[in-house]
């Protein structure tokens, strides 16, 4: 028996394909979603000419609490690190590959949806 799954993931998944759509429009490619290390996890990898871009996606349903780019702190910053390391390791020719760090924003304004991507954010 499947069980349904909790609003908050439907929520984030939700967010991750808004993202994912919205940086694609912007020329870029998909390399891998939802990328697991024993550090943690890294939403996109995408590929942006000759550049590997590791992105995190946030979302809030409000701007009451603050804005999502703002909850990404120095030990959640670690973690992506220590991912991206684990991911550029098991791939050839990673290490020399240029790449960087991105965050995409998304937040809910009523009925609009609203993205803002951060490049080299970190």
């Amino acid at each position: 028996m499947l069980r349904a799954r909790p609003p908050h993931l439907r929520q984030g998944e939700a967010a991750e394909a808004t993202a994912c759509q919205h940086l694609k429009q912007q020329g870029m490619t998909v390399v891998a979603r939802n990328y697991r290390s024993p550090h943690g996890e890294i939403d996109l990898i995408m590929q942006e000419d000759q550049t590997l871009v590791f992105v995190e996606v946030r979302y809030r349903r409000s701007l009451g609490f603050g804005h999502p780019a703002e909850t990404i702190d120095a030990r959640k910053q670690q973690r992506l690190r220590a991912t991206a390391e684990h991911y550029l390791q098991r791939q050839p020719r990673g290490s020399k590959q240029a790449c960087r760090f991105d965050i995409v924003a998304v937040s809910a304004d009523g009925d609009t949806t609203r993205v803002e991507w951060v490049a080299n954010a970190f």
